[in-house]
């Protein structure tokens, strides 16, 4: 229980990181966050009993940098949510494609790399979009800080989480 995620916003509700739940009620302990969602569940010590965190918040505000996901195939595939962006399968052996070939003066950049299906992938080939006749599904951007914490989180586990995350 005690490694189980929190996430952690900043004073200003801003979601920063995800932390243990041992690290959360230390940080609570020491006055540094206060608890804003509960997970329903106490940690007991001899003399005291401390909620289970599910959400935390910084009580100052912290800047924190921008934090810069590496551009690898398993970023693009788990960004994409391990989904094809032409034919939305996703139980094939998955790829990365350009959506501007390089042969065209595409680069290797988040917002021209897709996860794609080998199937869409051939049928795709060197070619531009119009001229394989495929859409894609969504425009491909680089992560922000909100889908960074999604994705060291594997999604979102708490369901608590939503309204921090932007996703109501």
């Amino acid at each position: 229980m005690l490694s189980q995620h929190v996430l952690v916003l900043n004073q200003n509700y801003e979601p920063i990181n995800i932390c243990s739940v041992r690290r959360a009620i230390i940080l609570v302990f020491r006055g540094k966050a206060q608890i804003v969602e509960q997970a329903g569940q106490e940690v007991r010590s001899i003399a005291t009993r401390f909620p289970v965190p599910s959400v935390v918040r910084l009580i100052l505000y912290i800047r924190v940098p921008q934090k810069r996901m590496v551009l690898s195939k398993r970023n693009i595939v788990k960004r994409d949510g391990h989904q094809c962006q032409y034919c939305a399968a996703t139980h094939a052996t998955m790829t990365v494609d350009h959506v501007i070939p390089r042969t065209l003066g595409g680069g290797d950049t988040w917002e021209n790399l897709v996860c794609a299906c080998a199937r869409c992938n051939n049928i795709k080939g060197f070619r531009s979009l119009e001229q394989a006749g495929l859409k894609l599904i969504r425009r491909p951007r680089r992560p922000n800080q909100v889908t960074f914490i999604r994705l060291m989180a594997g999604g979102v586990p708490d369901q608590r989480w939503k309204p921090y995350l932007f996703m109501d």
